[in-house]
């Protein structure tokens, strides 16, 4: 029996990275699980051929979160494909790629993490839960400064959080429970790579200062027990990074 059995599962961002080790780390545990990618459907059909070769249940579903109509769709498709939403983990995330629209940052980490909320909701039963995934950068930025290349991002991540926490009480009306995973830089992403290449040595310096960096497959594993962690609704999980809190801790107190 795993933790997951005859639930439904939505990862956004889930064709590579974080979001599709998620995914199987959700479909190991028994859940279906809808995989979600905005362009690369070959990569998303890799990790649901993953998902089953391994005897999980998974479906690759298209859909842009910064459209009202991709938010609808990849709520719609949990139904259509398995009959019920139960989990919902928000890792979609970005803002440094290039050629993107002014806002861009904005519109996905913030107002699209919001939107892809409120169409699950209506369709999530009583004893679901939300996990908005961020970093340590976005969740501290207030009071820890980070890289000037990433700080439009932190700032929208931190946005998107702050407009999800406010959902809290009405999600807590319908036994719906948020938690937030905010995790130090990790080995491999998308982000760290940008980030890397704009600021050369920013993650050899953030490892040396941190003393270890969480892998790809080791913060998905964080993120995946936070869905049926027994924890209070609201709750922030904080992976790796732990000389940040020293960092907040003093910067307050000087403020």
């Amino acid at each position: 029996m795993g933790l997951l059995d005859n639930k439904t599962a939505i990862v956004t961002g889930s064709s590579r990275g974080i979001g599709a080790e998620v995914a199987k780390y959700l479909a190991a545990e028994g859940a279906a699980v809808v995989v979600n990618y905005r362009q690369k459907a070959p990569r998303a059909n890799k990790v649901v051929a993953e998902v089953e070769a391994a005897g999980g249940r998974a479906a690759a579903v298209g859909a842009d979160l910064t459209t009202q109509a991709g938010v609808q769709a990849l709520a719609s498709a949990a139904m259509e494909n398995f009959g019920s939403l139960d989990v919902l983990v928000l890792n979609a995330s970005g803002g440094m790629e290039s050629g993107m629209e002014e806002g861009y940052a904005l519109k996905l980490n913030r107002d699209a993490q919001v939107n892809m909320l409120n169409a699950a909701v209506p369709l999530m039963p009583e004893g679901s839960r939300v996990v908005f995934v961020t970093s340590h950068q976005a969740h501290f930025i207030d009071t820890v400064p980070t890289m000037p290349d990433y700080e439009p991002v932190a700032r929208s991540k931190r946005a998107g959080e702050d407009a999800l926490r406010e959902l809290v009480p009405s999600l807590a009306e319908k036994g719906i429970s948020l938690v937030v995973v905010s995790g130090d830089m990790i080995e491999g992403t998308v982000t760290a790579t940008l980030l890397d290449r704009s600021n050369p040595g920013a993650i050899e310096a953030r490892r040396a200062e941190a003393g270890k960096l969480y892998s790809v497959s080791e913060f998905a594993a964080e993120v995946a027990k936070m869905v049926t962690a027994d924890v209070e609704t609201g709750h922030t999980e904080y992976v790796g990074g732990a000389d940040y809190f020293d960092k907040a801790t003093t910067d307050k107190s000087n403020s």
